[in-house]
């Protein structure tokens, strides 16, 4: 199973990871809001939505996205939408300013945070259509005729969500390394309301675009 195929497949995921796009976006954000702590429990998030996505795709679940166009929009719009609820949150945040003394990542705030930037990176992965799509194309290039396909699915996805955290907590630690500027109020409301406009920007596009 370990062959030219993975290593085929290794170079594409690195490109694919390295890309910017909503999870990279979302990372950012929880960092600036929430800590080192936060962007890295988002990174794991965004991270484990690509097993599912294998796992339909090896199931063949994915063909009732790709081809059934309400089932491809219903997705779209429930993608669309979380990600404009998530920046209008960050636009909100940034236009009230009341943020708590102290750090980001402080220990009272890294209680109450973990599960929360989980789940939002899950969802972001979850709710995005064209990652499921994706998948079902990419996939079964590198998965040969005699591959036991679902264990060959989940090596693949394992690879590029292997990848994805290391990139992601990569970039989560080095934003934290920063802490004492990200933190300050006036940077915060800034990154914020930028973080914000690009996500709700991500959201319309995502709700207008076609397959």
């Amino acid at each position: 199973m370990f062959d030219s195929q993975l290593l085929a497949f290794a170079v594409v995921a690195a490109v694919l990871t390295l890309s910017p796009g909503a999870d990279t976006l979302l990372v950012i954000r929880n960092v600036v809001t929430r800590g080192r702590r936060a962007g890295a429990t988002t990174a794991l998030g965004i991270c484990s939505g690509l097993f599912l996505h294998a796992t339909l795709s090896a199931l063949g679940l994915s063909v009732l996205i790709a081809h059934s166009a309400f089932a491809y929009q219903l997705l779209k719009f429930a993608g669309a939408i979380y990600l404009v609820w998530l920046g209008v949150q960050s636009l909100s945040a940034a236009l009230r300013g009341d943020y708590p003394h102290g750090p980001a990542g402080d220990a009272a705030q890294q209680r109450v945070s973990a599960s929360r930037s989980f789940t939002e990176g899950l969802l972001t992965n979850l709710l995005n259509p064209k990652v499921a799509v994706f998948y079902l194309a990419l996939l079964p290039q590198f998965i040969a005729v005699d591959d036991p396909v679902f264990v060959k699915s989940i090596l693949l996805a394992g690879i590029h969500a292997a990848m994805g955290v290391v990139w992601l907590v990569a970039l989560a630690s080095l934003l934290d390394r920063a802490r004492a500027v990200i933190t300050r109020p006036r940077v915060r409301r800034m990154l914020e309301a930028v973080s914000g406009s690009i996500l709700v920007g991500l959201g319309a596009r995502l709700a207008l675009s076609e397959r």
